[in-house]
């Protein structure tokens, strides 16, 4: 009898099947003497949507919503179905016993097995696979330890009520606002708060008023000391600036007090997937979408860090023991650092981290025992995975060190401070590369009472700035403090915003459209506040402890969305297409609107029932115009296609690029379906590769 294994990727199945030595390939699975590993292609299942309920849901109209089953429905996604009747057909084997569950290991993992699993009725033991890494030595000791798979039935619990209410709102919700004002108008229980930040943001900064103010200092030797009255160090009336001024001008300086610290900064804990993203994005300009990107080829494809969706930066005290075996594995890049720590006796890690009730299902992001070879990674996964390795490798670095003094000068009856810092040990910051320059300190020279001859004022005038916009770091830890979102789901989100045409992305921050704001105001208060969906995902993590009623949730959720649907109905608010041209549609004389996409301008018709579009602008190709590397434009002349660059008036025939383009889709194609690559399996592939393979 044989175990049947469900991997959520073919790249991961295939590790799998390595380890537990199933040799024998198929198009959609793999086999061996104990196992069957087989895959999904991420969902292959998914909630039915309206239309499957009752065909009347394909034209949208106002008057149907809300639509709330009484029970939600599954059905399989058609791209994708020939790999669920794979699966459906090994799991009717009569030589196979159970399942192991090896989808990742969280909530929308679980979700990705047990719908498969619920929808071809399966009734045999189920088991499941938890690993925090993709190393061959964790699939072993996985399968070792393989658990239960009952003691995850609250997980996807959550993860079906997570869906159920994503549905629910965010189908009906868009809907409703989409027919009401006739044009695509998108909004979710968690886009929607977010959007909502943002807008709020831009509010603030149109609303500010630059308030000027004054700044006073003072040069005492090298020393710089500023004005400062009850903490306060700025003066918003000119007269009283220049009054004081004038009152202190040519007095001495007296020493009033001298006090030294010596402070301390303990070490940084490991990642959690958002701080990653945040970081990433200050330090190389990375969204939280290619963040996560690179991480998920640095965990599946490389094996070099741990499972990246996890909202913790706490270790297992039983980690403690992995310790020296993942500072070996790093040793080839960073031979200097981890050569001098493994010379000491005991090589132990900040105990800090380790706190097991701090551990939820995953734990924080950090380097496994896979040995590092820096040559096999791309400029983008270098410089991540360096970041996950140093804020590793300062777990066993001793605390930054530093003095800090503070000098209290008194000028006639008024006060100036002066303040500096030294590093006295740089510690784990010498492995961070943030150690503080070596500046020698100002302030030794001065002690309390010492009185120093008239001194040089200077008067400085600024104004109060408005906040800013919001970089991507910034608004990831505004979900994060909201509780909006996921690790996993964030970058998902806020790509999402983007693509609806309500944010746009300049020079790494956000500003909203005049859809934006629009939308904005035509949705419900309580559908655009953060600490309602700050609520729902406490229920949802609630739920998946074990401490929380699903079937609760859901009722609420049904009369949220209920209520939800009917103020957009009855509401008296007016909207207009930001993007309405002045052009009509040939075919239903309704006006044309205009929308940006990859390809260049489109136009189409403002009437959703209508399909007519059309370009605006040439079709681009992937040809790059040779002088300025910019998308070349195609068009259709007399001698055929050819390539336009008009900024460079280029023109190149298509027959020029033919024979490069035939060499380029072949080295193309053979990547593709290499077995390095997750389309593996299919059958289509197999031939393809066979075939080129042939020719060479």
């Amino acid at each position: 009898m044989k175990s049947l294994v469900l991997a959520e990727k073919p790249s991961v199945a295939r590790d799998i099947a390595r380890v537990l030595g199933c040799k024998k390939t198929h198009k959609s699975y793999l086999e061996g003497p104990r196992y069957i590993v087989t895959w999904a292609l991420g969902h292959l299942v998914e909630l039915k949507m309206p239309e499957d309920y009752d065909r009347k849901y394909e034209t949208w109209r106002l008057e149907d919503l809300p639509i709330i089953p009484k029970k939600m429905g599954l059905k399989v996604i058609r791209q994708t179905s020939h790999q669920f009747r794979a699966i459906e057909r090994l799991a009717k084997r009569r030589d196979v016993k159970d399942c192991i569950i090896a989808t990742d290991a969280g909530r929308e993992g679980e979700l990705v097995a047990r719908w498969i699993l619920q929808k071809i009725d399966w009734k045999k033991p189920i088991w499941r696979l938890w690993i925090s890494s993709q190393t061959d030595q964790a699939i072993r000791d996985g399968f070792r330890q393989l658990k239960p798979g009952t003691q995850f039935d609250r997980l996807y619990e959550s993860a079906i009520c997570r869906a159920e209410a994503d549905w629910l709102i965010g189908l009906n919700v868009t809907r409703a606002l989409t027919t009401k004002y006739n044009d695509p108008l998108s909004a979710g229980r968690v886009q929607t708060p977010t959007l909502a930040m943002i807008i709020e943001r831009e509010r603030e900064i149109q609303s500010f008023v630059p308030v000027p103010y004054w700044t006073i200092h003072t040069r005492i030797g090298s020393v710089t000391a500023v004005w400062e009255r009850h903490g306060r160090k700025r003066l918003f009336d000119k007269d009283e600036a220049n009054e004081l001024m004038t009152r202190l001008k040519g007095q001495p300086a007296r020493v009033t007090s001298v006090k030294r610290k010596r402070k301390s900064e303990p070490v940084p804990l490991p990642y959690d997937l958002t701080e990653l993203q945040r970081e990433a994005n200050k330090r190389f300009g990375f969204s939280a979408k290619k963040t996560l990107s690179v991480l998920q080829r640095l965990y599946e494809q490389h094996k070099l860090v741990t499972y990246p969706r996890t909202d913790s930066r706490y270790l297992p005290s039983d980690m403690k023991a992995t310790m020296t075996d993942r500072l070996l594995a790093m040793k080839p890049g960073y031979e200097d650092v981890i050569s001098s720590l493994l010379t000491k006796k005991n090589v132990k890690a900040a105990n800090r981290v380790f706190q097991d009730d701090k551990v939820t299902d995953h734990h924080a992001i950090i380097p496994t025992d896979e040995r590092l070879d820096l040559a096999k990674l791309s400029v983008d996964e270098r410089k991540l995975y360096d970041m996950i390795a140093r804020r590793f490798l300062a777990l066993f670095y001793p605390p930054y060190e530093y003095e800090t003094a503070t000098v209290v000068f008194e000028i006639g009856d008024e006060t100036f401070v002066a303040r500096e810092t030294a590093v006295v040990n740089a510690g784990f910051k010498a492995v961070l590369g943030k150690e503080e320059t070596e500046a020698k300190p100002t302030l030794l020279h001065l002690s309390e009472g010492q009185t120093l001859a008239s001194v040089q004022l200077e008067m400085e005038q600024s104004f109060t700035e408005p906040p800013s916009r919001y970089s991507e770091a910034d608004l990831l830890a505004q979900m994060e403090r909201y509780g909006l979102g996921t690790p996993a789901t964030r970058a998902d989100i806020i790509e999402r915003l983007v693509e609806t045409e309500v944010v746009e992305r300049k020079d790494g921050r956000f500003y909203p459209t005049k859809k934006g704001k629009q939308l904005i105001e035509l949705v419900n208060e309580e559908l655009k506040s953060p600490e309602l969906t700050a609520r729902w995902e406490r229920e949802l993590e609630a739920i998946a402890r074990g401490k929380g009623n699903p079937k609760q949730f859901l009722a609420n959720i049904r009369r949220q969305t209920e209520q939800l649907v009917t103020e957009i109905k009855q509401s008296e608010q007016t909207y207009k297409a930001p993007n309405l041209t002045n052009l009509t549609c040939p075919e239903c004389g309704s006006l044309l609107k205009e929308r940006k996409t990859k390809d260049g301008r489109m136009l189409v018709c403002s009437n959703l029932e209508c399909r007519y579009r059309r370009r605006r602008d040439p079709k681009l190709s992937n040809r790059r115009c040779p002088q300025c590397h910019r998308r070349m434009e195609m068009h259709e002349g007399k001698a055929g296609l050819y390539f336009q660059c008009r900024p460079c008036n280029i023109v190149e025939k298509a027959e020029e690029t033919k024979r490069t383009s035939a060499k380029g889709t072949e080295r193309a194609l053979l990547k593709k379906y290499s077995p390095s690559n997750e389309s593996f399996g299919t059958s289509l592939g197999e031939l393809l590769k066979q075939a080129l393979e042939k020719k060479e």
